[in-house]
């Protein structure tokens, strides 16, 4: 009997030490980078890349009102950016110059000299200084991409409807959609080749989930559909298709489109919610949806890094997004978690 039990602990014991031996085998395999070699003495980084700009600025143009219709500001010149817009940016490694679209032209035209790009926000203005601001800061895009200077425009949602507008030379090109608080998919035009665009670097299993889950936050009334698009010939030449969308009366519209020789990007929905906004339940919070902002984030701060454009450190730190601060505007459940407010 005394003979079977200490066979029995013999057995136990060896499967324990087995076990131990394996599990460190598994461990020297999986050895980091300075366990495999010989550390060298005073071993120094890599210099940086000369042909790329680490410290890009990304200007935001300002939108009219407050945010949040007037509950915190009902100044007639006031005008806001969501924070989530600025956040966005800084995650992929950027600073925010703001853009405040009725200031005098000549302040904006300096704030644009600080910048290595431009974000067109969502919102709902499409008439007067506002439309008018925004078509000369497009027009000024392309300028400076002619001129050899890589300048970078992400247009989302009403960004994306006024490009639509001012590119078509038709202010009544919109067309009707029913796609108010909608998490979607992104439905990608067949052999389309997406190097060189928003999506070139997202992980295939990522650009696979984006057509079958609902991984993007749509919020808009209006928008142009792939059929309209492709007739309107200033259209057709100026942007290329990339993705679709079916609102929830099975109406589709173009959701993402790039343009075909310049730096432009333009999404009806908004990848920076999925990390930065919680006002709408309908919000994507996935990590596949963080990973959504967080690509189309770093796609759009890489080609700012392209931008040569390097002002004075001062003149940017004197206009930094620091210099304001954000209001918070959450409580009521609706708009945005945060803005900043000009007036």
């Amino acid at each position: 009997m005394l003979y079977v039990i200490w066979i029995s602990l013999l057995l136990v014991l060896s499967n324990e030490l087995s076990a131990s031996v394996n599990a460190h085998s598994t461990d020297a395999l999986l050895l980091l980078p300075t366990h495999s070699h010989a550390v060298v003495s005073g071993q120094r980084c890599p210099a940086a890349d000369p042909n790329l700009n680490f410290g890009p600025v990304i200007g935001i143009v300002s939108h009219p009102g407050d945010g949040a219709s007037g509950r915190l500001s009902n100044a007639t010149n006031a005008s806001y950016i969501a924070a989530s817009y600025v956040k966005f940016v800084e995650s992929a490694g950027a600073r925010v110059v703001p853009l405040i679209y009725n200031e005098p032209p000549e302040v904006l035209c300096k704030k644009l000299s600080l910048v290595n790009g431009v974000i067109f926000t969502g919102g709902s203005s499409k008439t007067g200084l506002y439309f008018e601001v925004v078509t000369s800061i497009f027009k000024d895009v392309l300028r400076k991409n002619d001129a050899g200077d890589r300048f970078p425009l992400l247009a989302i949602c009403l960004g994306f409807e006024l490009l639509t507008m001012i590119v078509s030379k038709d202010n009544n090109i919109l067309e009707r959609f029913s796609a108010s608080d909608q998490a979607s998919t992104l439905q990608f035009v067949e052999n389309i080749d997406i190097s060189g665009t928003v999506f070139q670097r997202f992980p295939p299993v990522l650009l696979n989930k984006l057509s079958t889950e609902c991984l993007v936050m749509q919020n808009h009334k209006f928008g142009i559909s792939p059929e309209k698009l492709q007739k309107t010939e200033r259209l057709s030449r100026f942007f290329e298709i990339l993705t679709t969308t079916a609102d929830t009366d099975d109406k589709v519209y173009v959701s993402t489109a790039q343009a075909h020789r310049y730096p432009v990007t333009a999404l009806q929905w908004h990848p920076e919610k999925n990390a930065f906004e919680w006002a709408s339940s309908s919000i994507p919070h996935s990590e596949d949806a963080i990973q959504v902002t967080q690509n189309v984030a770093n796609f759009f701060i890489r080609e700012a890094r392209l931008s040569m454009h390097r002002p004075s450190s001062q003149e940017v730190l004197d206009n930094l997004i620091y210099n304001y601060s954000p209001t918070y505007c959450g409580k009521a459940g609706k708009g945005y978690d945060e803005v900043y407010i000009f007036s």
